[in-house]
């Protein structure tokens, strides 16, 4: 069993920030996420692309947003469940939350903070009849561990900044990677496409456009998959590529999942909160902030998950220590005490007298 003051579904931005605020108050966190990293969609979806409404931040990309709020709360030594989601929830008599996630991790604490962007993320799936068949049998819809690629043969489908950066990662990893889209032209950063051109000239990448995966064959595991191919005057051509891994990356499909069971206020695939205190749930000690909540006059920006995630921890402070009243002091003039043993604070005026 876990045990933690807050415990934290989603640790993309709004998660992370959490962290800091709560630490802040000496509340401890611990983040619960499906991906296999923290960063929610900045770091699975487009770490590099650009963001232009951070604060203090005329332009900042996704993947380093991710970084500096790691670094932010990294003090308050926040603990991670990753790579699972967070399934069922229950209640007990002294008002604690147990989460229990689908591959059976328990999680306890008394307020729960559901910041789980858009939902948990569930990969597209490409229309291959059997693909289901071949799932964790050499077919990877997210990659977790990329040493299980170490000397094999992979095949990537998809014209993104993952099939990109996985194919150039890959490249050094992999005795064989091919990447397949179907089209000549892919929808990524330029970097990642120019380095994709290189090792492809240097025989690192093996690129088949435009072209898709129709099929998959083996009988217990992947051996290869089929290939439907056009060339300049539209004849088709279909074969067989021997590989031992497919990885179609096609994105991620945001769904509310199993926190659609957990007896909260649903209203359009969002959960209804009271924005005019603390973004608290219609179950007291459950709270939803960021882009996973809703409430009249909602945006769904960074910076409010942000200002939700302060108010709600000021909150969730009343929920831990009832009746201790806490007095907010500005970072500048309190500093800051982290949790493992170090502190930050501003130089100290110095008192001298001038002659």
């Amino acid at each position: 069993m876990i045990k933690t003051d807050i415990l934290i579904i989603g640790a993309g931005p709004t998660g992370l920030f959490t962290v800091f605020e709560a630490g802040l108050l000496k509340l401890k966190c611990h983040l619960i996420d499906a991906l296999p990293q923290p960063g929610g969609q900045c770091s699975e979806i487009y770490p590099k692309k650009p963001i232009y409404d951070i604060p203090a931040y005329p332009e900042i990309l996704a993947g380093d947003l991710t970084d500096k709020l790691l670094e932010q709360c990294k003090q308050f030594e926040p603990g991670f469940t990753l790579g699972e989601r967070a399934e069922t929830i229950e209640k007990q008599e002294d008002g604690s939350f147990i989460v229990t996630t689908n591959k059976g991790t328990k999680h306890q604490a008394p307020v729960v903070a559901i910041a789980g962007g858009l939902g948990s993320f569930e990969p597209r799936k490409p229309l291959i009849h059997n693909i289901t068949s071949f799932e964790d049998k050499g077919v990877e819809y997210i990659i977790k561990d990329p040493e299980i690629y170490r000397n094999k043969r992979v095949v990537i489908a998809g014209g993104g900044d993952s099939a990109l950066d996985w194919s150039i990662f890959l490249s050094d990893v992999a005795s064989e990677v091919t990447l397949i889209h179907r089209r000549n032209e892919f929808r990524g950063h330029l970097d990642s496409v120019e380095k994709v051109q290189e090792l492809k000239n240097k025989g690192k990448i093996n690129l088949i456009t435009p072209a898709e995966v129709t099929g998959i064959v083996g009988d217990h595991k992947v051996d290869g998959v089929v290939i439907k191919e056009s060339d300049n005057i539209h004849i088709d051509k279909e074969y067989v590529l021997e590989t031992d891994h497919f990885i179609p990356l096609f994105g991620l499909s945001p769904k509310l999942g199993p926190i659609a069971n957990w007896g909260l206020e649903i209203e359009k695939n969002a959960i209804k909160v009271n924005n005019a205190l603390d973004y608290q749930t219609n179950i007291p000690g459950i709270f939803a902030i960021g882009d996973v909540n809703t409430y009249p006059g909602k945006l769904k920006l960074i910076l409010c998950g942000f200002h939700e995630a302060t108010l709600m921890c000021q909150a969730a402070y009343q929920i831990i220590n009832p009746g201790k009243k806490y007095v907010l002091k500005y970072t500048t003039v309190s500093g800051i005490d982290g949790f493992d043993g170090t502190r930050k604070e501003a130089p100290k005026a110095v008192v001298k007298s001038i002659q």
